[in-house]
């Protein structure tokens, strides 16, 4: 159950870390300072659950292993974040998209996991919950921005949600590891995370005009470490000094 135990870490882990680096590549670059400054908040506290969920780790798999060997020293196969995280910064609407259907799921995500059998799981996910409930305040009202906007920004966001969108079934579809955590007790049911996710999303999508109707969400491969081409180039910038400079601490 260790085992398990801590691979499922990692397939939370990976998502937070992931998408906490693509929101750090936007520091300086945000369409004005109050956002710039949200996304960069936001980056750090995806950052932040990823150490706790990475020291967790280290602990199971003893040996000398830290939150830094986790996060760094693995192969992109070993890596089991969804492919949605690791999609690309294309613009401010690709931006927003990925984070809200990424926040639209996070957020019963952990309020599922802050009663999980496991405590030190179940605590990390309490305090978690607090940053997410605002990320996804964040990434809703913005997608209301922006898809109910100009012209020009509906059509970019409405662009952004048919690129995107089908990346979402892979939050929400459970593979064997999740599907024994959820009967241990330990993991949520992405059933019914899937009920919260789809009327969150459906909601916005209906306030703003915003179409998801005949997309599929077909892409999925990323928790079980088939990942798109942009792993590889995110893996290159995280893992560069540890692989170059090893054993290197702060």
């Amino acid at each position: 159950m260790n085992d398990s135990l801590y691979n499922y870490l990692l397939m939370i882990g990976d998502n937070a870390m992931i998408l906490g680096h693509r929101l750090s590549e936007l520091c300086g670059h945000g369409p004005n300072l109050e956002t710039d400054i949200a996304l960069t908040n936001i980056s750090l506290d995806l950052f932040g659950q990823t150490r706790y969920y990475f020291q967790y780790a280290a602990e199971l798999a003893g040996d000398g292993a830290s939150e830094d060997s986790v996060a760094f020293l693995r192969y992109p196969h070993q890596y089991k974040n969804v492919l949605l995280v690791e999609q690309p910064n294309t613009d401010f609407a690709f931006t927003i998209v990925r984070q809200f259907f990424f926040d639209a799921f996070h957020k019963p995500f952990l309020e599922q996991l802050s009663d999980s059998a496991d405590k030190h799981l179940a605590a990390i996910a309490a305090k978690s919950l607090k940053e997410v409930q605002y990320h996804l305040s964040f990434s809703s009202e913005w997608v209301r921005r922006l898809g109910g906007g100009t012209e020009e920004s509906h059509r970019r966001t409405q662009r952004a949600v048919e690129e995107l969108y089908p990346y979402t079934g892979e939050l929400l579809r459970p593979v064997p590891l999740e599907t024994e955590m959820q009967q241990l007790g330990i993991g949520p049911d992405l059933e019914q995370v899937a009920g919260a996710f789809e009327e969150t999303v459906t909601g916005l999508m209906s306030e703003t005009a915003l179409q998801t109707e005949g997309l599929s969400r077909h892409q999925s491969g990323g928790k079980a470490g088939i990942h798109s081409e942009y792993l590889g180039f995110i893996l290159a910038d995280l893992q560069y000094m540890q692989r170059t400079y090893p054993g290197m601490e702060w």
